[in-house]
Protein backbone atom coordinates (compact mmCIF):
# COMPACT_ATOMS: atom_id res chain seq x y z
CA UNK A 1 0.00 0.00 0.00
CA UNK A 2 1.05 3.59 -0.52
CA UNK A 3 1.59 5.77 2.55
CA UNK A 4 -1.74 7.53 2.03
CA UNK A 5 -3.57 4.22 1.58
CA UNK A 6 -1.96 2.93 4.80
CA UNK A 7 -3.07 6.05 6.65
CA UNK A 8 -6.68 5.63 5.51
CA UNK A 9 -6.52 1.89 6.28
CA UNK A 10 -5.34 2.62 9.82
CA UNK A 11 -7.83 5.44 10.32
CA UNK A 12 -10.67 3.18 9.27
CA UNK A 13 -9.55 0.39 11.62
CA UNK A 14 -9.35 2.82 14.51
CA UNK A 15 -12.79 4.30 13.80
CA UNK A 16 -14.39 0.83 13.79
CA UNK A 17 -12.52 -0.28 16.93
CA UNK A 18 -13.65 2.79 18.85
CA UNK A 19 -17.29 2.10 17.98
CA UNK A 20 -17.32 -1.48 19.24
CA UNK A 21 -18.16 -2.38 22.81
CA UNK A 22 -16.79 -5.43 24.64
CA UNK A 23 -20.35 -6.72 24.96
CA UNK A 24 -20.82 -6.62 21.18
CA UNK A 25 -17.95 -9.08 20.70
CA UNK A 26 -18.65 -11.26 23.73
CA UNK A 27 -15.99 -9.84 26.06
CA UNK A 28 -16.39 -8.83 29.68
CA UNK A 29 -16.20 -5.09 30.24
CA UNK A 30 -13.47 -5.59 32.85
CA UNK A 31 -11.77 -2.65 34.47
CA UNK A 32 -12.76 0.92 33.74
CA UNK A 33 -11.83 2.05 30.24
CA UNK A 34 -10.27 5.41 29.54
CA UNK A 35 -11.70 5.60 26.02
CA UNK A 36 -14.71 4.18 24.23
CA UNK A 37 -14.51 1.00 22.22
CA UNK A 38 -12.23 -2.01 22.27
CA UNK A 39 -8.57 -1.96 23.22
CA UNK A 40 -6.02 -2.68 20.52
CA UNK A 41 -4.90 -5.87 22.23
CA UNK A 42 -8.50 -7.09 22.24
CA UNK A 43 -8.80 -6.59 18.49
CA UNK A 44 -5.49 -8.35 17.96
CA UNK A 45 -6.67 -11.31 20.04
CA UNK A 46 -10.00 -11.51 18.26
CA UNK A 47 -8.29 -11.37 14.86
CA UNK A 48 -5.55 -13.83 15.85
CA UNK A 49 -2.69 -11.42 15.17
CA UNK A 50 -0.04 -9.91 17.44
CA UNK A 51 -0.91 -6.65 19.14
CA UNK A 52 2.30 -5.01 17.88
CA UNK A 53 1.37 -5.95 14.32
CA UNK A 54 -2.14 -4.56 14.80
CA UNK A 55 -0.79 -1.31 16.24
CA UNK A 56 1.46 -0.90 13.20
CA UNK A 57 -1.54 -1.37 10.93
CA UNK A 58 -3.65 1.14 12.84
CA UNK A 59 -0.82 3.68 12.84
CA UNK A 60 -0.49 3.40 9.06
CA UNK A 61 3.08 2.16 9.23
CA UNK A 62 4.86 0.30 6.44
CA UNK A 63 3.25 -3.11 6.67
CA UNK A 64 1.10 -4.84 4.07
CA UNK A 65 -1.62 -7.14 5.46
CA UNK A 66 -2.45 -10.35 3.64
CA UNK A 67 -5.94 -11.11 2.40
CA UNK A 68 -6.46 -13.54 5.29
CA UNK A 69 -5.41 -10.86 7.80
CA UNK A 70 -7.86 -8.37 6.28
CA UNK A 71 -10.65 -10.96 6.52
CA UNK A 72 -9.72 -11.72 10.13
CA UNK A 73 -9.81 -8.01 11.01
CA UNK A 74 -13.21 -7.67 9.34
CA UNK A 75 -14.58 -10.51 11.47
CA UNK A 76 -13.00 -9.16 14.65
CA UNK A 77 -14.39 -5.68 14.10
CA UNK A 78 -17.81 -6.98 13.02
CA UNK A 79 -17.64 -5.10 9.74
CA UNK A 80 -20.62 -4.95 7.44
CA UNK A 81 -20.36 -6.28 3.90
CA UNK A 82 -19.71 -2.76 2.57
CA UNK A 83 -17.10 -2.04 5.26
CA UNK A 84 -15.33 -5.34 4.61
CA UNK A 85 -15.19 -4.60 0.89
CA UNK A 86 -13.79 -1.16 1.66
CA UNK A 87 -11.06 -2.58 3.89
CA UNK A 88 -10.06 -5.03 1.14
CA UNK A 89 -10.02 -2.25 -1.44
CA UNK A 90 -7.73 -0.13 0.74
CA UNK A 91 -5.36 -3.08 1.21
CA UNK A 92 -4.91 -3.52 -2.53
CA UNK A 93 -2.02 -1.51 -3.90
CA UNK A 94 -2.98 0.78 -6.76
CA UNK A 95 -0.88 3.22 -8.74
CA UNK A 96 -3.38 5.90 -9.67
CA UNK A 97 -2.79 8.77 -12.04
CA UNK A 98 -3.96 12.22 -10.90
CA UNK A 99 -7.71 12.68 -11.15
CA UNK A 100 -9.03 14.24 -14.34
CA UNK A 101 -12.65 15.28 -14.69
CA UNK A 102 -14.42 12.74 -16.87
CA UNK A 103 -15.95 13.33 -20.30
CA UNK A 104 -19.32 11.83 -21.14
CA UNK A 105 -19.46 10.16 -24.57
CA UNK A 106 -21.95 11.75 -26.96
CA UNK A 107 -24.14 8.65 -27.17
CA UNK A 108 -24.50 8.48 -23.39
CA UNK A 109 -25.27 12.18 -23.20
CA UNK A 110 -27.91 11.78 -25.92
CA UNK A 111 -29.40 8.81 -24.07
CA UNK A 112 -29.77 10.79 -20.83
CA UNK A 113 -31.18 13.85 -22.56
CA UNK A 114 -33.76 11.68 -24.34
CA UNK A 115 -35.19 10.15 -21.17
CA UNK A 116 -38.51 11.44 -19.88
CA UNK A 117 -37.68 10.61 -16.27
CA UNK A 118 -35.19 12.79 -14.33
CA UNK A 119 -31.69 11.46 -14.96
CA UNK A 120 -28.08 12.61 -14.72
CA UNK A 121 -24.54 11.24 -14.96
CA UNK A 122 -21.87 11.75 -12.31
CA UNK A 123 -18.16 10.94 -12.17
CA UNK A 124 -15.88 9.48 -9.50
CA UNK A 125 -15.80 12.77 -7.57
CA UNK A 126 -19.58 12.99 -7.86
CA UNK A 127 -19.42 15.90 -10.29
CA UNK A 128 -22.60 16.20 -12.35
CA UNK A 129 -21.45 15.81 -15.95
CA UNK A 130 -24.69 15.45 -17.93
CA UNK A 131 -28.41 15.75 -17.19
CA UNK A 132 -31.78 16.00 -18.87
CA UNK A 133 -34.48 18.71 -18.67
CA UNK A 134 -36.55 16.67 -16.19
CA UNK A 135 -33.61 16.53 -13.74
CA UNK A 136 -32.85 20.20 -14.33
CA UNK A 137 -36.40 21.16 -13.34
CA UNK A 138 -35.87 19.53 -9.94
CA UNK A 139 -32.21 20.18 -9.16
CA UNK A 140 -31.40 23.27 -11.25
CA UNK A 141 -28.07 22.05 -12.63
CA UNK A 142 -28.01 24.44 -15.60
CA UNK A 143 -28.10 27.47 -13.30
CA UNK A 144 -24.83 26.47 -11.61
CA UNK A 145 -21.20 26.94 -12.59
CA UNK A 146 -19.13 23.86 -13.35
CA UNK A 147 -17.39 23.97 -9.95
CA UNK A 148 -20.77 23.98 -8.20
CA UNK A 149 -22.25 21.06 -10.15
CA UNK A 150 -21.33 18.38 -7.66
CA UNK A 151 -23.96 16.42 -5.76
CA UNK A 152 -22.08 16.66 -2.46
CA UNK A 153 -21.62 20.43 -2.72
CA UNK A 154 -25.26 20.82 -3.70
CA UNK A 155 -26.46 18.68 -0.80
CA UNK A 156 -24.17 19.93 1.96
CA UNK A 157 -23.37 23.55 1.11
CA UNK A 158 -26.66 24.78 -0.31
CA UNK A 159 -29.60 26.17 1.66
CA UNK A 160 -31.76 25.25 -1.33
CA UNK A 161 -31.02 21.55 -0.79
CA UNK A 162 -32.00 21.77 2.86
CA UNK A 163 -35.34 23.25 1.86
CA UNK A 164 -35.79 20.78 -0.98
CA UNK A 165 -35.21 17.72 1.22
CA UNK A 166 -36.92 19.16 4.29
CA UNK A 167 -37.03 16.86 7.31
CA UNK A 168 -35.25 14.12 5.37
CA UNK A 169 -32.16 16.21 4.62
CA UNK A 170 -30.00 14.93 7.48
CA UNK A 171 -30.51 11.24 6.73
CA UNK A 172 -29.95 11.70 3.00
CA UNK A 173 -26.88 13.88 3.48
CA UNK A 174 -25.26 11.54 5.97
CA UNK A 175 -25.91 8.56 3.69
CA UNK A 176 -24.21 10.37 0.83
CA UNK A 177 -21.15 11.19 2.94
CA UNK A 178 -20.76 7.54 3.99
CA UNK A 179 -21.10 6.36 0.39
CA UNK A 180 -18.62 8.91 -0.91
CA UNK A 181 -16.09 8.03 1.81
CA UNK A 182 -15.63 4.61 0.19
CA UNK A 183 -14.55 6.30 -3.05
CA UNK A 184 -12.54 9.09 -1.46
CA UNK A 185 -10.25 6.79 0.52
CA UNK A 186 -9.05 5.16 -2.70
CA UNK A 187 -8.09 8.64 -3.98
CA UNK A 188 -6.68 9.97 -0.70
CA UNK A 189 -4.21 12.78 -1.28
CA UNK A 190 -5.26 13.51 -4.85
CA UNK A 191 -5.47 17.33 -5.21
CA UNK A 192 -8.97 17.27 -6.71
CA UNK A 193 -10.34 15.19 -3.84
CA UNK A 194 -8.44 17.20 -1.22
CA UNK A 195 -9.97 20.40 -2.64
CA UNK A 196 -13.47 18.92 -2.52
CA UNK A 197 -13.11 17.84 1.11
CA UNK A 198 -11.80 21.29 2.07
CA UNK A 199 -14.75 22.90 0.32
CA UNK A 200 -17.26 20.65 2.08
CA UNK A 201 -15.57 21.14 5.46
CA UNK A 202 -15.79 24.91 5.12
CA UNK A 203 -19.36 24.85 3.89
CA UNK A 204 -20.95 22.35 6.26
CA UNK A 205 -20.53 21.86 10.00
CA UNK A 206 -22.36 18.54 9.77
CA UNK A 207 -20.00 17.27 7.10
CA UNK A 208 -16.96 17.69 9.37
CA UNK A 209 -18.64 15.60 12.08
CA UNK A 210 -19.81 12.86 9.71
CA UNK A 211 -16.48 12.75 7.89
CA UNK A 212 -14.59 12.24 11.14
CA UNK A 213 -16.83 9.25 11.92
CA UNK A 214 -15.43 7.45 8.84
CA UNK A 215 -18.67 5.57 8.19
CA UNK A 216 -18.88 3.50 5.02
CA UNK A 217 -21.97 2.58 3.03
CA UNK A 218 -22.30 0.83 -0.28
CA UNK A 219 -24.38 2.10 -3.22
CA UNK A 220 -28.07 1.26 -3.10
CA UNK A 221 -31.36 2.26 -4.66
CA UNK A 222 -33.74 4.22 -2.49
CA UNK A 223 -36.41 6.84 -2.11
CA UNK A 224 -36.35 10.62 -1.75
CA UNK A 225 -39.14 12.87 -0.52
CA UNK A 226 -38.77 16.41 -1.81
CA UNK A 227 -40.58 19.68 -1.15
CA UNK A 228 -40.18 21.42 -4.49
CA UNK A 229 -40.97 25.16 -4.61
CA UNK A 230 -43.08 24.86 -7.78
CA UNK A 231 -43.88 21.15 -8.14
CA UNK A 232 -44.90 20.64 -4.54
CA UNK A 233 -44.23 17.39 -2.70
CA UNK A 234 -42.42 14.79 -4.81
CA UNK A 235 -41.95 11.15 -3.89
CA UNK A 236 -39.17 9.71 -6.02
CA UNK A 237 -37.58 6.30 -6.37
CA UNK A 238 -34.02 6.26 -7.65
CA UNK A 239 -31.38 3.77 -8.78
CA UNK A 240 -27.89 4.16 -10.22
CA UNK A 241 -25.95 2.18 -12.81
CA UNK A 242 -22.33 2.10 -13.96
CA UNK A 243 -21.67 2.77 -17.63
CA UNK A 244 -20.07 -0.05 -19.60
CA UNK A 245 -18.08 2.50 -21.60
CA UNK A 246 -16.41 3.91 -18.49
CA UNK A 247 -17.09 2.43 -15.00
CA UNK A 248 -16.20 5.83 -13.52
CA UNK A 249 -19.47 7.19 -14.95
CA UNK A 250 -22.66 6.56 -12.99
CA UNK A 251 -26.16 7.06 -14.36
CA UNK A 252 -28.86 7.91 -11.82
CA UNK A 253 -32.52 7.69 -12.82
CA UNK A 254 -35.57 8.82 -10.84
CA UNK A 255 -39.16 7.67 -11.16
CA UNK A 256 -42.15 9.43 -9.64
CA UNK A 257 -44.35 7.57 -7.17
CA UNK A 258 -47.97 8.47 -6.66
Amino acid sequence: MSDLRRAEFGNFLRSRREKLTPKAVGLAAGRRRRTAGLRREEVGELAGIGVDWYIRLEQGRAVNPSASTVDALARALRLSKAEHAHLKALARDADRKPFVREEVPAHLRNLVEGLNQPAYITGRRWDVLAWNPAADEIFGFSGLGEDERNTLILMLCSSRARKLFGAGWKDQARRMVAQFRATHDLWAGDPAFVALIERLSCGSREFKIWWAAHDIRGPAAGQKLLEHPSKGRLKLQYASFQANDDPALKLTIYTTQV
